[in-house]
């Protein structure tokens, strides 16, 4: 329930005011007898027009009220909300070359890290569907678009390098991604490509997927991992057993720029994982899941139900004040 015009009930004021001159006014009629033994009025009783002298009163209070009320024009009804939700089809797509076993973002190595960002991601999102590409010689999709983040965390948890031959494929990779999202109907489409390499692998041209991802309206957002200057890298020795060796991070930082401004995305450097934490919820904030609201309401109107009341309690008062508590000059 609500009132249309709710500044009429700051007339609901005048009420506790008439009630004061009300008896302000009694108090100055009232006459006095003087009795010269006070045991015979005590033992006087009140009549009924005494007892309920103050009944005309209450009652025109009461219709002044129902009045003020029908003047603020209540009404009752049901108001509905339409929530409309617009998703974003996310690619995430994860280079899962050998060199991912560098150990500069420590205390987990690039790969290690990746996943655990890739995890906090994927709980940030609502209504999205999300899938993952992984690649390194070749690609493959480890998870379809899906709006099940438990099954897409439970199928991130089993990617690990070795799965692929080694090398880095990013054309392949785009490819990989794009066909996944060609059809898609929703307004927003997004790759995040990481990688810590540079492309040495497969028959597509990184440049030329990207216009491909362009033409279809995916945006490519593209990440280098890897700290500048190199890395400790892990090698098995069949002498000496687990050693490691420093490796230099190369990064075609250049490409994944071209790739990034060509498709109107963004490149990032993560340097470390903090910094690709920050990346991935910056990418986050700059697509966001379109939320709109619309609200219906249908009210009736009940001003019509004071009305009546109101009339009739005037009505009794009138009548109550020209006939039973009629005064007498």
């Amino acid at each position: 329930m609500r009132f249309a015009n709710p500044l009429f009930l700051i007339l609901l004021g005048i009420i506790p005011l008439l009630v004061w001159d009300y008896f302000r006014r009694a108090g100055m009629r009232e006459a006095g007898i003087i009795f010269s033994d006070i045991s015979i009025p005590k033992n006087i009783k009140p009549g009924f027009r005494v007892k309920y002298r103050h009944a005309p009163m209450i009652l025109k209070m009461a219709a002044i009220f129902i009045f003020i009320l029908a003047l603020a024009r209540p009404q009752a009804g049901q108001k509905e909300e339409e929530i409309i939700t617009q998703g974003i089809d996310i690619m995430l797509t994860l280079d899962i070359s050998g060199s991912m076993k560098a150990e500069d973002f420590a205390p987990q190595n690039r790969l290690g890290a990746a996943k655990d960002v890739l995890r906090e991601f994927i709980k940030s999102r609502r209504n999205d569907r999300i899938s993952m590409v992984v690649f390194s010689r070749y690609s493959f999709t480890q998870c379809p678009l899906t709006l099940d983040y438990g099954a897409l965390s439970g199928l991130l948890d089993k990617v690990d390098i070795g799965m692929i031959e080694d090398g880095t494929a990013i054309g392949m990779a785009i490819t990989n991604a794009v066909n996944r999202l060609r059809d898609s109907t929703v307004k927003t489409k997004i790759i995040i490509l990481l990688t810590d390499g540079v492309n040495n692998a497969g028959k597509i041209d990184p440049l030329t997927a990207a216009k491909t991802a362009k033409a279809l309206g995916i945006k490519i957002y593209t990440i280098g991992a890897g700290k500048p200057g190199g890395a400790m890298y892990p090698v098995e020795d069949a002498i000496f057993g687990k050693r490691y060796v420093h490796m230099d991070t190369e990064i075609d930082e250049e490409l994944l720029k071209k790739i990034a401004n060509e498709t109107g995305g963004l490149y990032f450097r993560a340097k470390d994982k903090e910094g690709l934490l920050e990346i991935y919820k910056t990418i986050g904030q700059l697509e966001k899941t379109k939320i709109e609201t619309k609200e219906y309401a249908n009210y009736t109107e009940l001003a019509g139900l004071f009305i009546l009341p109101g009339f009739v309690l005037i009505l009794l008062e009138i009548l109550l004040v020209n006939t039973l508590f009629a005064k007498i000059p």
